[in-house]
């Protein structure tokens, strides 16, 4: 059996889970590079193209951040994704379609609780107090 392209599976996983919009794929893929890059940038010794589920989701953290900054939050909860949990869920169905791979390690609980969106996606961006002088 042939490797289902990355569309199809996309396809295929909001089909039998419509949750996630297809962007949350996207984007959970693209942070999946990012993450890979990163790694063999810095000489991290790894199995080809493997990321645990804790360091993915540190890389989706970064790249929501980079790409959104303050919106982040928004822009992830539109496509679905409201939780580090969301995005295990979002990588187990890709991995159910065939188009990511897994190792023997790996679980979906890896994704979950990394994390609070409004910490890491908020909090940094609310006003710091100031202070009147009298």
């Amino acid at each position: 059996m042939n490797r289902p392209t990355f569309e199809e599976g996309v396809a295929a996983s909001v089909a039998r889970d419509p949750r996630y919009k297809e962007e949350a794929y996207a984007f959970v893929r693209d942070a999946l590079d990012r993450t890979i890059k990163q790694q063999l940038e810095s000489g991290q010794r790894r199995p080809p193209g493997h990321v645990a589920g804790p360091e993915l989701v540190a890389g989706a953290r970064d790249h929501a951040l980079d790409l959104f900054g303050p919106l982040s939050r928004t822009v992830l909860e539109s496509w679905g994704v409201e939780t580090t949990g969301d995005l295990g869920h979002i990588v187990f169905n890709l991995i159910e379609t065939g188009v990511f791979s897994k190792s023997a390690t790996d679980q979906q609980s890896d994704f979950e609780a990394v994390f609070d969106f409004e910490e890491v996606f908020e909090k940094p961006f609310r006003p710091k107090p100031t202070s009147k002088r009298a």
